[in-house]
């Protein structure tokens, strides 16, 4: 128990810190009529669960992923985001959602809703170039508390997803966010991407530096 509790506030930390960003992607995700809660919290968790997966491995094969590689993450949610603008231009996707939301509205099914499960996985697994860094030492240094990590990152990832549903239907803010949530969502989409892509410019630096 003396091993664990410690843990267990360095788990609680350590997600905190590398998510709390992922708070304005889930609540924009929730905002857009296009997604399902149940699809934004599929594929919160997947992404998640591929970030984990992806340390443990970096881990265990004591692998450091290079300087650049990362960003080069951001053309998953610069891509999504495009594509968000060009369907709003041509005015297709989802009617607009009204002030009530429409948690009850009909929900995709098949290839349809993996889809949107996948694309929300995909923005969470790029945006977590910050989470890798993180988690692969932290791991390597205490394997035996990764599967202690592994479940209180699952917990706070329903946390996280909990409260940005919260926000969307907040009694006076939700309304808002509703309103501007599929219009706003491709321009976070583009904002994030460039934002991760701007680390992929290490990968120019030893090409500039041997001139």
């Amino acid at each position: 128990m003396e091993q664990i509790l410690p843990a267990l506030g360095v788990s609680v930390v350590v997600f905190i810190s590398t998510n709390i960003d992922d708070l304005l992607l889930i609540s924009a995700f929730f905002a857009d009529p296009g997604f399902t809660p149940r699809q934004v919290v599929a594929g919160q968790l997947l992404g998640m669960g591929a970030l984990v997966m992806a340390s443990v491995a970096c881990a265990l094969l004591a692998v450091r992923v290079p300087d650049g590689w990362i960003g080069l993450l951001g053309l998953v949610p610069l891509a999504l985001g495009v594509r968000g603008l060009w369907a709003l231009r041509r005015g297709t996707g989802p009617a607009k959602a009204d002030d009530a939301g429409d948690d009850d509205a009909e929900e995709p099914r098949g290839g349809a809703a993996r889809f949107k499960a996948l694309a929300v996985a995909s923005v969470t697994v790029a945006n977590g170039g910050d989470n890798l860094g993180v988690y692969i030492p932290l791991f390597s240094s205490t394997p035996g508390h990764v599967p202690l990590h592994a479940a209180v990152f699952a917990v706070l990832t329903g946390a996280f997803c909990a409260l940005g549903h919260h926000l969307v239907h907040h009694p006076i803010l939700g309304s808002r966010i509703r309103r501007h949530g599929r219009a706003a969502l491709p321009f976070v989409l583009i904002g994030v991407g460039l934002w991760i892509l701007s680390d992929a410019i290490a990968l120019a630096r030893p090409a500039s530096a041997g001139r």
